[in-house]
């Protein structure tokens, strides 16, 4: 974390990355409502979800990976991660009110050049916070959109 750059970004959000931490939040799908209702479209956003614990015959529709793909030298060596994290998004949403090492890593190497997120997570990682937790998904996005509207971001 202490080498984190902060770059201002005057453009506005089309594609939308979101880190979801699925120990503790499980209404991904409303979330996701929440941004194609305030303009977002579907198909420019990507989800990566984060489990502790993944069962060995699991199937998911969506990217998932856990502390096991993590290295020794703090990389991510799962095809799906790579992919999510080397994507520009105009907009990443951390969404995880619990630091976990997995997650700030990756929302860490993410190439998004702005990032949001809660605010009991390091003051370092994102560039705007919200202090909210995680079950009231309805009062983050609220708070999201009507910023995003003051920055002059959509």
């Amino acid at each position: 974390m202490s080498n984190v750059k902060h770059s201002p970004s005057d453009t506005k959000i089309t594609t939308v990355g979101i880190i979801f931490d699925e120990s503790y939040f499980y209404e991904r799908e409303a979330l996701v409502q929440e941004l194609i209702q305030n303009g977002i479209d579907e198909a420019q956003i990507k989800i990566l979800v984060f489990k502790d614990k993944i069962k060995k015959n699991e199937v998911f529709d969506y990217p998932v990976f856990s502390h096991k793909d993590l290295s020794w030298r703090a990389t991510v060596d799962k095809a799906e991660v790579k992919t999510f994290v080397n994507q520009p998004f105009d907009l990443l949403i951390n969404y995880y009110d619990t630091e976990k090492t997995a997650l700030l890593l990756v929302s860490h190497l993410s190439k998004a050049t702005f990032k949001v997120g809660f605010a009991t997570i390091d003051k370092r990682l994102n560039h705007f916070m919200i202090n909210t937790n995680a079950e009231n998904y309805k009062v983050f996005m609220d708070e999201l959109f009507k910023y995003l509207k003051i920055l002059n971001k959509i």
